[in-house]
């Protein structure tokens, strides 16, 4: 195999999560190839759109420091291109006082010494200026790690950056499988056009397609469950559109009622804010039922009580379409293939709709993975595919208002 075709590490997948991989494994001089089955940039998977939210208030203590480091990396990684994809804000968690995942978030909060302010519904609304309104029985939490993450320029600077470091990057290149090489050691990576790449390593990052390949490529069954799910946009009434922009002091935001509803302040398109509920549909990712999905009516009711009638509640003006890969316990896979593979193929996957904002630090630990068979500033128990093994539901939640998302994903 000609040496063009040879490379100390293959990443298959080029969304947020590969291409966050590829940048990494560059920066350290590694021969990087990037595979990407559709166009780069597409539409069709989970990295694409204009915003996703990037908070520290986790319910699970064990995501805390990844957010915090993953903070970090998108500005260094700002610095390194010239522009910004992060903007930030304050993050508002709101929901019933007895809610236990708001208690758990509280809890971490306190146990993580994150500054955090806890508002009854006066407080609310004199923090506000009025722009939110909570029931008597609800609490809200402002906390200042917040703000948007705009998808598909990360993607790009990822890309961008991974090829100003050396990286090789390729779309339109299905793989159909990857083979352990018996001859050199490694393996060897076979395109569905009849190429192949041979790779010391090699890390798989194929979103909602994970399970698909992961089941060709060594048998293993991942509870991996691709969900589409919309993302809507909600026109501001005349005369307020400044209050809800970001830039001014209106927060990102997840509220722990039912539904589960997260939001954004406007910032993709002038005078609109993007509200939508955690839900979504099971779905096949070749075979798409492109909506419609869940109820609005909810989130129409959720919109004109909580912004005081400043949001046209009617209806969304734009919707996007997205895919989340849910896994039961909405933690990640971050793991070793294992099997024949040892640890020469990486995993990442099931990033169950709340990912995007740790991307720079996934492509991070993958590359640990890969190239040092360990990461060892993080613990990876929570993220092992064995859990399911142990466990068909994976790591156990005492989250007893938490909803089900098997069938109602977010985009938080």
């Amino acid at each position: 195999m000609e040496s063009s075709k040879e490379f100390e590490v293959i990443v298959v997948g080029g969304g947020i999560m590969g291409s966050a991989t590829a940048y990494q494994l560059a920066k350290r001089a590694q021969k990087t190839l990037l595979l990407e089955q559709f166009d780069f940039l597409h539409h069709r998977g989970s990295s694409h759109g204009e915003s996703r939210t990037i908070r520290s208030t986790y319910r699970e203590d064990y995501y805390y420091p990844l957010v915090t480091e993953s903070s970090q990396l998108w500005e260094q990684a700002q610095s390194e291109i010239g522009f910004k994809v992060y903007f930030k804000a304050q993050q508002f968690d709101l929901g019933p006082s007895e809610s236990k995942s708001l208690r758990s978030i509280i809890a971490s909060c306190q146990k993580n010494s994150v500054p955090h302010q806890v508002l009854n519904r006066c407080q609310v609304s004199e923090k506000f200026s009025g722009r939110f309104d909570i029931p008597d029985n609800w609490v809200g939490v402002v906390t200042e790690l917040g703000g948007v993450i705009k998808p598909t320029k990360a993607v790009s600077m990822f890309q961008t950056l991974a090829i100003k470091n050396g990286a090789i990057l390729r779309d339109n290149m299905e793989v159909k499988t990857i083979e352990k090489d018996n001859v050199k050691g490694g393996v060897i990576v076979v395109i569905s056009n009849g190429e192949n790449f041979r790779a010391k390593k090699c890390v798989v990052t194929a979103g909602a397609w994970v399970g698909k390949l992961a089941k060709r490529v060594s048998g293993l069954e991942l509870p991996i469950q691709p969900l589409e799910t919309a993302v809507c946009y909600w026109r501001i009434k005349e005369g307020n559109e400044g209050d809800y922009a970001i830039g001014g002091d209106f927060p990102s935001f997840a509220s722990y009622g039912d539904p589960y509803i997260y939001g954004t302040p406007s910032l993709e398109y002038p005078g609109l804010i993007k509200v939508a509920v955690h839900g979504g549909q099971p779905c096949d990712p070749d075979k798409r039922p492109w909506g419609p999905g869940v109820s609005l009516s909810p989130l129409k009711e959720w919109i004109e009580k909580t912004f005081n009638g400043r949001v046209d509640s009617n209806g969304p003006v734009a919707t996007q379409l997205c895919m989340y890969s849910m896994t039961p316990d909405e933690d990640f896979v971050i793991d070793f293939l294992g099997g024949e593979f040892g640890k020469d193929v990486a995993i990442g996957g099931g990033f169950s709709g709340h990912g995007f904002k740790m991307a720079p630090v996934v492509g991070k630990i993958l590359s640990d993975l890969v190239l040092h068979g360990e990461a060892k500033a993080v613990d990876l128990n929570h993220f092992r595919i064995a859990r399911f093994k142990e466990k068909p539901k994976g790591n156990a939640k005492d989250f007893k208002d938490q909803v089900d998302c098997s069938g109602s994903a977010n985009h938080q």
